[in-house]
């Protein structure tokens, strides 16, 4: 039975309950992050909670726990839960309110829940063969609307491009800007490569700046290959030698085929391996220690227990 944290409280899932007045389940009024634990460590921690907090902020939703306290909430939920390698998911939603859609009506009331469990995005055998995926006719967000770099729990338009995926009988869809450039998929950031360039979107096109394509990034330019963020189109795509998707859940998984087009020849490249290569050792080899002064197995205490003040700031 696996142990959430909800509102200062441990609680076994079954318990984990929010209310259906709560403005996250309302509205999909929150924000959220997706992070990883590999080998006892939470890769790249601190930027994930630092994005969650400038997502808060960009929607007037305050969070009283410090980022100090929310990083150990995660580290402990995977201690309650005796985890070493793990998908966390952490939502932060506006809380209870009333059926309007007045945000100041919740002030006060903000939750925060954290879950630690396992994830597997894709199955093991497309991560060695790769992927085939469409290009979808749901455009991204538009940035005037609401930044792109919130990492909202409106998840919608991402879910409308994935039933194109489903009803194409592929498992990911790339999704356009409005100006018809390549933005993302349903839930990765992808990458190309062209003539050995290594070839992302640019942020201006309306793409959430993941934590792991920053990590790829690092890794890649690292490994000595020019990494351009750029403006994509379909004749980009088309045309790639090679083309991957990065995500906390997805990690690095190379695609073989769009609309029907081979990329390259159909195989999974070697830039695309050799990145993956050194992703994978990497995330095993840093990150925010889950079990500093335990070890696993190590009883914990009660399951329900407070941890660090949950009273929202009244402004």
């Amino acid at each position: 039975m696996s142990v959430i944290y909800l509102n200062g409280q441990y609680v076994p899932a079954e318990e984990a309950k929010v209310s259906v007045f709560d403005h996250c389940f309302l509205y999909g009024d929150g924000v959220f992050e997706g992070i990883r634990a590999y080998n006892g460590r939470v890769f790249r921690l601190e930027e994930h909670i630092d994005r969650l907090y400038d997502s808060a902020k960009a929607i007037w939703l305050p969070i009283s726990l410090s980022k100090e306290e929310m990083m150990e909430i995660v580290a402990e939920t995977c201690r309650r839960n005796n985890l070493r390698d793990a998908y966390i998911r952490l939502v932060v939603g506006r809380g209870v309110g009333d059926l309007g859609l007045d945000p100041r009506k919740c002030h006060g009331n903000t939750s925060v829940v954290c879950i630690a469990a396992s994830i597997s995005l894709y199955p093991e055998e497309f991560y060695e063969k790769g992927l085939k995926v469409i290009t979808a006719a749901t455009r991204r967000n538009y940035g005037e609307v609401l930044a792109p770099q919130v990492k909202s729990c409106n998840y919608l338009p991402n879910i409308m491009a994935k039933i194109e995926a489903v009803n194409a009988g592929v498992l990911e869809a790339i999704c356009m800007s409005r100006e018809g450039y390549v933005a993302e998929c349903t839930g990765d950031n992808i990458f190309l490569v062209k003539n050995g360039v290594v070839k992302t979107p640019h942020s201006a096109v309306g793409i959430l700046l993941g934590v792991t394509r920053n990590a790829v990034i690092d890794v890649a330019r690292n490994a000595g290959y020019v990494v351009e963020e750029t403006f994509l189109n379909r004749w980009d795509i088309y045309t790639a030698d090679e083309i991957f998707l990065t995500g906390t859940a997805a990690e690095v998984i190379p695609v073989v085929e769009v609309d029907l087009r081979s990329v390259g020849d159909g195989k999974p490249g070697p830039v695309t391996k050799r990145i993956r290569d050194v992703f994978s050792k990497l995330v095993r080899s840093e990150g925010y220690e889950i079990y500093r002064d335990a070890r696993p197995h190590e009883k914990r205490g009660p399951v329900k227990d407070f941890v660090g003040c949950h009273e929202e700031n009244e402004a």
